[in-house]
């Protein structure tokens, strides 16, 4: 039985033969992996030990005393919240032992080939097709607002292969490698100035059967896997008291007396309890996610999420009056991930616009939160049992 005094006396093991100030970062995070201390949930030789994810808070706290490095986990966020327990789902063994390790340690970053310009919130719509040739699938379309497709070496992909049947049954799943032939990366430059999202277009691109991810035409269940983390993995991120976007807010107001009013005090003081009261939720959430895997209850984390950035984010700029209304740098980066709190008050205004869209628009997420959580009726789908070919675009 492996118990908190247990993986306390594993971590001390793994510091004394690896120590921190000595080693190389890539080195120490490889020997983690391997020593089952990276997510101590997963099973043993896939970076895990099969115990509690509570528990993986001993290790963190550990390591962290020790001034051990960690993986960057916001650069490689997508293959970590979303591809990995995806893989460690429906993957084969084979599937796990490639791509696991280097997704934990950051070797290989990942993005989501799933949005594409006519199927967004309908996502099952998607029109990208993929034609099986031999042992290969030959994969054509387009796909947008992915980010971190311009450094990502892996792509999750999910794609049409029977146009035939009704769109949610005629999708399958595959993990794409970004540097194949046939695929290209476009930068899209948002209200920001920044380049973090791409447009990919997939012309030809084969991928081989060994890299499909579940059953042919089951993708769409698959996905589910990964948006219901997708989801818990934004909405329900673990911060800090005063963490996120009412931190900086917060910040100005305690520092800046010359600004308050009566009114903005009142709301400040509503955005602060109900951040308090979403960042509580969020612990509870993960503390649910130790009996199994995430379910639409993430839906609501990720909306309470989207309206708190856009709603603190815009106190914030009345907050700083004329100083809100200045913005730092518009020069074109792409940048490899979204810091809200490392730039200036326009920034997060702007930037947190996204967060009703990203991860599933909050009209979408409300749909989810009526049917599967409070168990409203759905509302009526014409198309539902109606082939793909045949439906109006």
């Amino acid at each position: 039985m492996i118990d908190a005094a247990e993986l306390r006396r594993r971590t001390a093991d793994l510091l004394a033969a690896h120590p921190p100030a000595d080693t190389d970062r890539l080195d120490f995070l490889r020997a983690r992996f391997d020593a089952g201390l990276a997510w101590v949930h997963y099973p043993q030789g896939l970076g895990g030990l099969g115990v509690p994810r509570s528990l993986q808070v001993v290790v963190d706290a550990e390591l962290e005393a020790a001034g051990a490095p960690d993986n960057d986990p916001r650069r490689i966020g997508i293959g970590l919240g979303m591809a990995a327990p995806t893989i460690l789902k429906y993957g084969t063994e084979e599937q796990k032992q490639r791509y696991l390790r280097p997704l934990w340690t950051g070797e290989e970053v990942w993005c989501q080939l799933f949005s594409e310009p006519g199927a967004g919130s309908d996502l099952a719509a998607l029109g990208t097709r993929a034609v099986r040739e031999g042992d290969d699938w030959v994969v054509n379309g387009q796909k947008v607002w992915t980010s971190s497709a311009h450094v990502a070496r892996w792509a999750i992909l999910i794609a049409r292969t029977d146009p035939d049947v009704p769109k949610h049954a005629g999708i399958t799943y595959f993990l794409c490698d970004m540097t194949d032939p046939g695929v290209e990366v476009r930068p899209l430059r948002q209200i920001t100035g920044e380049a973090e999202f791409n447009e990919v277009f997939l012309t030809d691109v084969r991928i081989p059967d060994s890299r499909r991810l579940g059953e042919v035409g089951d993708g769409w269940r698959v996905a589910q896997t990964t948006l219901n983390n997708e989801r818990v993995a934004i909405g329900g991120m673990r911060l800090p008291r005063e963490g996120g976007m009412i931190g900086p807010v917060s910040k100005t107001w305690r520092e800046r007396p010359e600004l308050r009013t009566h009114d903005l005090h009142q709301r400040l003081l509503r955005l602060w309890v109900e951040a308090e009261v979403a960042r509580l939720t969020g612990e509870r959430l993960r503390q649910q996610l130790v009996a199994g895997q995430p379910g639409p209850e993430g839906a609501g984390m990720k909306l309470a999420f989207a309206r708190l950035n856009q709603e603190i984010s815009g106190l914030e700029v009345e907050l700083r009056g004329e100083e809100g209304l200045l913005y730092d740098d518009w020069t074109m980066r792409r940048p490899e991930l979204v810091d809200f709190v490392g730039r200036d008050a326009g920034y997060r205004y702007l930037r947190s616009k996204g967060n009703s869209i990203e991860g599933g628009t909050s009209e979408v997420l409300l749909n989810i939160v009526a049917e599967r959580v409070l168990g409203l009726p759905s509302e009526p789908r014409t198309d539902k049992d109606v082939a793909w070919k045949d439906l109006t675009r």
